[in-house]
């Protein structure tokens, strides 16, 4: 085991001293992976006064691989530490991938539970032959060097009439208990979400599952439970959804359902609502830093038909923003994390009535205040508000992403947060948000707004990232 972090640490280091200066792509304010491949956010956590971020990781090459967990911290969330990497597949019952999971926090040290994947060689279908999802617990004693493992349950531990599709274990304490829920697939090919609770941390049993009346996808990936100023909601990615209307245009779906009466027992789920209408937003997860409820999600999207060209300079795939989560009318709205204004440098405004174009830094802040028809181009990503919808385009550098919408009943704002190659659109104080990737070729970076209004543009410095000693 010490062998292959060794080795990891030094691909790491390799490619930190490689890095092209032609890899323009590479974020600002995003955290992305040193080298390879990213997706989940995994363990997310605030734990001994610093913020935790672990994410589903492929260091060896760009594609999607064999996973490991990789790590940053913070104090601030803007001053980041690149830290080892935490949790490999070192052990039979996780040596095809450690795959996503959650963190609680401990006064003996941080416990991350996750999905310990094996799959068997031979002609199998994977799906109800041929493959363990093991859940496991680790635990490190200062939230950076792990001290051990331990196999929690196995396949044959999960309830009845499930396939080998059980995975993502979200942990938390309430109650003087703990409890657990993960994402299965039914015999059935209906998605589902299970429920266990512990007395302990390592003892778990199942105690319901939640599902809707007819199925509604055949798996649901990532749940996260939680509760909001006094309302519960259930977070999930489906897979295989035949609707394909506004939010539900990707190859996957991501999103909420209200959850009314109680998860352990009797409960009714309220109408599923996507949480992002953009292309690249997938496998969310909140936690609390015990002031408010933040949320990262991979800024990306399995088994999509369009591409990343950082691949070619050896790295795929970045995080989101944090964001801070908050109820409002029974809804989720989603608005970056306050910290995030730190960011901020010069500032300018300009009003517009008509047509305005202004030049835009490559790492940027745009707020704009407007009215309900309004056109809005940033160097090849096209935002057109009209008849109650939000049409995003991406004219240049989409590698495949093309028209995404959302239904916007009357805008009266945007907050647009621009990276290099990522943006996260902010509609109506966080009531409808888009987020891509988009790579334009040009150097400059130009934005044209028709209609009328004000803008507010603010250069935002680049995110300082070290390496943890």
């Amino acid at each position: 085991m010490n062998v292959l972090r060794k080795d990891l640490e030094r691909l790491a280091a390799e490619a930190e001293a490689a890095r092209k200066p032609q890899d323009r792509w590479r974020p600002g304010f995003h955290l992305a992976p040193p080298v390879g491949w990213l997706n989940d956010p995994n363990g997310l956590c605030y734990f001994r006064g610093e913020y935790h971020v672990f994410y589903q990781y492929h260091p060896f090459d760009a594609a999607c691989g064999l996973k490991f967990w990789g790590h940053y911290k913070s104090r601030d969330l803007l001053a980041w530490e690149q830290c080892p990497v935490m949790l490999c597949p070192d052990q039979t019952y996780d040596l095809h991938g450690v795959y996503s999971g959650s963190a609680l926090c401990g006064e003996d040290g941080l416990y991350l539970y996750y999905t310990g994947n094996v799959k068997y060689e031979g002609e199998y279908d994977y799906i109800s032959t041929g493959r363990e999802a093991n859940t496991v617990l680790a635990c490190s004693p200062d939230g950076v060097h792990l001290s051990w493992k331990r196999l929690l349950m196995r396949n044959q531990d999960y309830p009845a009439g499930l396939t080998l599709h059980v995975r993502d274990p979200k942990v938390w304490a309430q109650d003087g208990k703990y409890y657990m829920v993960q994402g299965a697939r039914t015999k059935e090919d209906a998605g589902v979400v299970l429920v266990f609770e512990s007395p302990d941390r390592f003892q778990w049993r199942h105690i319901n599952t939640i599902q809707t009346p007819e199925s509604f996808g055949y798996m649901w990936e990532c749940p996260d439970l939680f509760e909001l100023d006094g309302q519960w909601f259930l977070l999930v990615c489906p897979q295989g959804l035949t609707e394909k209307g506004p939010g539900m245009e990707n190859v996957y779906a991501c999103g909420y359902f209200p959850l009314y009466g109680d998860f352990r027992g009797a409960y009714e789920l309220g109408p599923f609502v996507p949480l992002d209408y953009g292309f690249d937003f997938y496998a969310p997860q909140s936690f609390t830093d015990g002031k408010r409820r933040l949320l990262f999600g991979w800024l990306g999207m399995p088994d999509a038909e369009y591409s990343n060209p950082t691949a070619a300079f050896g790295w795929q795939n970045c995080l989101t923003v944090p964001r801070e989560l908050r109820c409002q009318d029974g809804r989720l709205v989603m608005v970056p994390a306050r910290e995030l204004e730190g960011l901020r440098e010069t500032a300018r405004e300009v009003r517009f009535s008509g047509r305005l174009t202004a030049d835009v830094p490559e790492t940027a802040e745009i707020g704009i205040t407007c009215g309900d028809r309004l056109s809005l181009e940033l160097s090849g990503l096209l935002l057109e508000a009209s008849d109650g919808v939000l049409t995003l385009t991406v004219r240049e550098g989409g590698y495949g992403r093309e028209v995404r919408h959302a239904p916007v009943e009357r805008l009266r704002s945007l907050r647009i947060l621009a990276d290099t190659s990522a943006a996260e659109i902010f509609v109506n104080g966080g009531e409808t948000v888009l987020t891509t990737r988009w790579y334009p070729e040009t150097a400059g970076r130009t934005l044209t707004l028709s209609g009328e209004g004000s803008a507010e543009i603010w250069t935002l410095r680049k995110m300082p990232v070290t390496i943890y000693e």
